[in-house]
């Protein structure tokens, strides 16, 4: 049997801040493998920590104490010259909020990152992904909530990134509109062999991933595999 390939490894991370006098906790002692191409849901309310883990895997953030590696590298020794470095070449985000370009068309938001990646795909492909071809020279204002999280999206994958991490993507739409950004991502995921992290406090979206992670007060409360991803389609909220 073939030994997965891992691409993320924590272990024992925690994180602290410090708010005024008071210390507040937010990672307690995180194990955690994450490998190569699978899809996976981190579950859990807010406040369990999993933002800040996010964070930290995408080099945004540095564990208070613990290790992390990506591959070989360890990313909580990493300069930020390094980490900078790791986000760009390596890393793709997605966030709640679009953060797009109001000026720039949904081609030329893409374009703005695909212009300094290594190996990118184009605009068009990466937009064509995500079910946009026919909304390419519009710009955001002229696109709903659902196509502009669809762009961002699009910018994300383009740079053919080996992690695609995503935070709350679908917390500013409704279910309907979240279906799309949901096929989106696992379409990308399927077609490009990314990595794919989705964390989310909605519980129905659990059962589109190939692993399950449960957070709550900063540990790890829970993991199962789900024998078969469902389509997006078929979830509800």
């Amino acid at each position: 049997m073939a030994t997965p390939d891992v691409v993320f490894r924590t272990r024992g991370i925690t994180k602290v801040y410090d708010q005024g006098e008071v210390q507040v906790q937010a990672l307690r002692g995180i194990d955690l493998d994450l490998f190569a191409g699978e899809l996976v849901v981190m579950l859990g309310a807010s406040g369990s920590g999993k933002s800040t883990l996010l964070n930290i895997l995408g080099g945004l953030d540095v564990p208070t104490a613990g290790k992390v590696w990506y591959r070989d590298q360890e990313l909580s020794r990493a300069s930020d010259a390094t980490l900078t470095r790791f986000r760009r070449d390596h890393v793709g985000f997605v966030f709640q909020f679009y953060n797009l370009i109001p000026s720039l068309t949904a081609r030329e938001n893409v374009a703005a990152v695909t212009e300094i990646a290594r190996r990118p795909m184009s605009p068009e492909a990466a937009l064509a992904l995500v079910g946009l071809e026919s909304r390419m020279d519009h710009f955001p204002a002229q696109l709903s909530g659902g196509e502009q999280q669809r762009v961002a999206i699009a910018r994300a994958i383009a740079k053919r990134p080996e992690v695609l991490l995503c935070d709350e993507p679908t917390g500013a739409l409704d279910s309907a509109t979240g279906i799309l950004v949901l096929e989106a991502l696992a379409r990308a995921n399927r077609e490009t062999g990314t990595t794919t992290v989705i964390i989310t406090h909605n519980a129905a979206i659990a059962a589109m991933g190939d692993r399950v992670i449960t957070l709550s007060d900063g540990r790890i409360s829970g993991e199962h595999r789900n024998h078969t991803r469902q389509a997006p389609r078929g979830l509800s909220w």
